[in-house]
């Protein structure tokens, strides 16, 4: 089981530790609605080091990434990040990530934590080709991420760069927390805005210690990967594993906005094919009618208990009061306000397919 660099400081500050994606990760601290409800209203961090990072570099580093991501990375510019996902070859999803432009012909990746292995050696095959400068930079690196509507106000004070100009999907190279040459990229994973802070290992505690001290006057607390697990399904985020997988299509995933058919891509020809037919699923949002948690499983069913789909994703929402989830359901029940039944144990509970984010600022 690996750690990151802020282990001990998670344990020493009581931190509930579970193994998560190889590592052993602080799952919550005070309980899992208090720290949702501290990143929606003020200002919460959360050490996600266990993702994975990758440096593509050269002349041939943009042909590699257009190749193996469906998104057009030609679009990017120094200073600005994309959402997009690596197709694999049989119509699903090897992973989902974010592509960062650094320099010229420098662009980092960060992939899942659980993927690091698996998306090295599918980019790798594909850059036989290229022979672009690929670094597997994962274990020397550390990843704060700062959210909340707060964000800014708690941590201007730590940096030259404006925080407030940087805007959503941009970074900035400069001083953090007195530590040079950080990235500080504004995204997130829980739809209440912040920022997204890459060091060196080396650099994490003395950074984490002073976002905390910074942060103080605004009720600044640790999160743990539970609250953010229901802080992104709240925004009806994909979450690697649940939503999307190996097996699932990006266009059924309602991920055709980040599969652009401008170019060639791993498996493009046979989506575009795809995206011309109607789909046999579609990923949608859902809430319950009545008291009830749908978990990752359950079975999704007509009102005469017929299967049609299952839960990916599901909680109780923190903000909302109520039951909500993810999962995949024929097209036809795809619609807005579409009536669909959870199987929760022995009972067919009642629920509404809703326009997704769940949470609206």
């Amino acid at each position: 089981m690996k750690s990151t660099a802020l282990t001990k400081i998670h344990e020493s500050l009581g931190a509930k530790m579970v193994p998560f994606a190889g590592y052993l990760m602080p799952v919550s601290y005070e309980g899992v609605t208090i720290e949702h409800q501290t990143v929606r209203e003020s200002v919460g961090v959360f050490d996600v080091s266990h993702m994975g990072e990758f440096l593509i570099e050269g002349p041939n580093a943009l042909a590699l990434i257009q190749q193996v991501s469906s998104n057009d990375a030609s679009k990017l510019t120094i200073g600005k990040a994309q959402y997009s996902c690596l197709p694999n070859e049989n119509g699903g999803i090897v992973d989902d990530l974010i592509i960062y432009r650094i320099k010229e012909e420098t662009y980092l990746l960060v992939v899942n934590a659980s993927n690091i292995e698996k998306d090295w050696n599918h980019i790798s095959k594909y850059n036989q080709k290229h022979g672009a400068i690929m670094r597997n930079i994962s274990e020397g690196f550390s990843l704060l991420a700062i959210q909340g509507p707060m964000a800014v106000e708690a941590m201007q004070s730590l940096t030259s760069v404006d925080l407030a100009a940087i805007k959503f999907y941009n970074f900035e190279v400069g001083d953090f927390a007195g530590i040079p040459h950080v990235i500080i990229s504004a995204t997130g994973y829980t739809g209440s805005g912040g920022f997204e802070i890459y060091c060196k290992n080396e650099e994490v505690e003395e950074i984490w210690s002073k976002v905390l001290e910074a942060g103080a006057s605004f009720g600044i607390k640790p999160i743990g990967l539970a609250a953010r697990d229901t802080l992104r399904l709240e925004m009806g985020y994909c979450l690697y594993g649940n939503d999307i997988d190996d097996n699932t299509s990006p266009l059924e995933a309602g991920l055709g906005w980040i599969t652009k058919f401008s170019k060639d891509f791993v498996n493009s020809e046979a989506l575009a094919k795809e995206k011309e037919k109607p789909l046999s699923k579609k990923l949608v949002g859902f809430k319950l009618d009545e008291r009830g948690i749908p978990r990752q499983g359950y079975e999704i069913v007509t009102e005469d208990g017929e299967k049609i789909g299952e839960v990916t994703s599901g909680t109780m929402s923190p903000s909302l009061g109520l039951g909500i989830g993810l999962g995949y359901v024929p097209p036809a029940l795809a619609v807005p306000d579409s009536q669909i039944h959870i199987q929760i144990r022995k009972k067919l509970v009642p629920a509404t397919v809703i326009k997704l984010p769940f949470y609206k600022n």
